[in-house]
């Protein structure tokens, strides 16, 4: 629970809650049904084959190269998240303490490293359970600010069902449009494939229960994420919610990144900006008292009434949208950083701006507890592949355990930088939460799809299985380049095209190889 607890949970899933609502909770549905299919199959399976890394099997089961070949693939996607990983809470340090960017990225990144290089994977699992204490009080203490931060004719009930009028409180959409990201069925079953991709093939989650005491172990510690992610999930969500509702009677920026703001202030753009602002801040306070009305009127159960207030309000959020729209493209225009988007500052800048200073420090911590813990799982395991299926396969093959334990405190070390490297221009990418799962979902599909060759499929081949897992990177490649289908569905076509893929150049009963024919 720990390490999949990230910073980017914390900032990217809170600001995802601010700008959208409660709909990412669908993207957890297929977890728990995930969780049993691995706990019946793959947990069990991975034991009993004696294997330090998840690619290692493959070997046994087909041959090097495909080996070789997901152990590089799951370096690389693997590599680019534990970047993004970095890059939230780096946001928020650079906002505490008035610090650049990079600055900060190495200041997590690098202590991180040094204790993961250090302790290995005992360190990095006994840090994440104390870790995960610290995350879970900041979370709560900052809900229950926000609930108080309320106006005192304001009850939670009545700011709630404002909120509801933007549609931040709907969490299940059944609409089926593969264009559309968050939908109970891009959940169930994108979601499915993504979640059996990540705890199924995923070296940083299969050394969880490779590292387990038994069998009944690893299942257990699947099965208990799988159950309690999704509320925990909801909650942080929420969390966003509520700062979106705390805004709706507080004066919010304008803009969320400070460095931004104070750049458009002082910059060839001033007198534009200050014009805007202030439209910003006339068109707030006329939303503020309809706000105010629609819950009152909630309250008192005026139907009429309800429809009147609800009416002015979205159209005077639609008028504050607008106006923020404008203020980001004087962004893009200054810095020509056409991706830009503050939503990963939502949280941030709420925490150091309307918190004590004793709950900022809370907060703080539990951000950086929740990079931390999820930072050092990654170096680890992005560590044991390398050795392991790259450096002890292929090159030295025949050293002494010191070796080894050498060589993987430098590939530690060497992914800690590639790491702080990709978190520089992370944040440039939108809304973190979805930065991730965007890369992992490149990969996950066609890695998951060679598993399910190698463990469902008796006749597949080793031919069928590399050239498959090619051949599903190449289709999701281009489905991702040229469609706009969502993400979620790009594991969806990875898997189902190395599966075919593998399946025609299976072996027949007799034993000959289908592509011998």
């Amino acid at each position: 629970m720990a390490t999949q607890l990230s910073a980017i949970t914390l900032v990217g899933t809170t600001g995802q809650g601010y700008a959208d609502g409660m709909r990412f909770t669908q993207f957890y549905f297929g977890l728990p049904v995930a969780m049993i299919i691995l706990s019946v199959t793959v947990v069990p399976f991975f034991h009993r084959s004696q294997v330090y890394t998840a690619y290692e099997y493959l070997e046994q089961r087909f041959d090097l190269r495909t080996r070789t070949l997901t152990s590089a693939l799951f370096l690389v996607s693997r590599g680019l998240s534990c970047g993004v990983i970095i890059a939230a809470p780096a946001v928020i340090l650079s906002i505490v303490l008035d610090w650049n960017l990079t600055v900060t990225i190495l200041a997590i990144g690098v202590p991180t490293t040094a204790y993961t290089m250090i302790g290995g994977i005992q360190a990095v699992t006994w840090a994440d359970v104390r870790q995960i204490f610290v995350i879970i009080v900041g979370v709560g203490a900052t809900v229950l600010t926000l609930v108080f931060g309320f106006p005192d004719d304001i009850s939670l009930e009545q700011a709630l069902h404002v909120a509801g009028t933007t549609g931040r409180l709907r969490t299940i959409d059944f609409t089926f449009d593969l264009n559309e990201t968050y939908t109970f069925w891009s959940g169930m079953i994108g979601g499915l494939f993504l979640m059996l991709s990540y705890f199924g093939c995923d070296q940083s989650q299969v050394q969880r229960y490779l590292t387990a005491k038994s069998v009944n172990d690893g299942r257990h510690s699947l099965l208990m994420s799988g159950f309690v992610k999704i509320p925990l999930q909801a909650m942080i969500l929420f969390t966003g919610v509520l700062v979106f509702v705390f805004y709706l009677f507080t004066p919010p920026p304008m803009l969320f990144n400070p460095v931004h703001d104070s750049q458009l202030r002082t910059g060839s753009k001033a007198l534009a900006y200050a014009e805007l602002e202030e439209e910003f801040t006339e068109i707030f306070h006329r939303r503020r008292e309809a706000a105010r009305s629609a819950a009152m009127m909630s309250a008192r159960g005026d139907a009429e009434g309800i429809t009147q207030t609800h009416t002015l309000f979205a159209a005077l959020d639609t008028e504050m949208n607008s106006v923020r729209q404008k203020a980001i493209s004087f962004v893009k225009k200054v810095t020509g950083d056409q991706n830009y988007n503050d939503i990963n500052y939502v949280f941030p800048t709420f925490v150091t701006t309307q918190l004590p200073i004793g709950l900022v420090g809370l907060i703080v911590a539990a951000i950086f507890a929740a990079a931390m813990s999820s930072i050092s799982s990654e170096l680890n395991a992005l560590s044991t592949a390398t050795v392991i299926d790259i450096y002890k396969r292929r090159f030295r093959s025949h050293k002494k355990d010191k070796h080894y334990l050498l060589v993987s405190k430098i590939a530690t070390g060497i992914w800690g930088g590639f790491a702080c490297l990709v978190a520089n221009f992370a944040v440039t990418l939108g809304s973190l939460i979805e930065v991730v799962n965007r890369f992992g979902s490149f990969f996950y599909g066609s890695l998951l799809g060679v598993f399910v060759l190698a463990i469902g499929v008796r006749t597949s081949t080793s031919r069928g299985a590399f050239w498959g897992l090619i051949m599903g990177m190449g289709v999701v490649a281009t489905v991702a380049l040229l469609t706009n289908i969502s993400f979620l569905w790009h594991n969806v076509v990875g898997t189902v095209t190395v599966v075919c893929v593998g399946f025609a150049l299976r072996k027949d009963r007799s034993g000959v190889s289908k592509e011998g024919h």
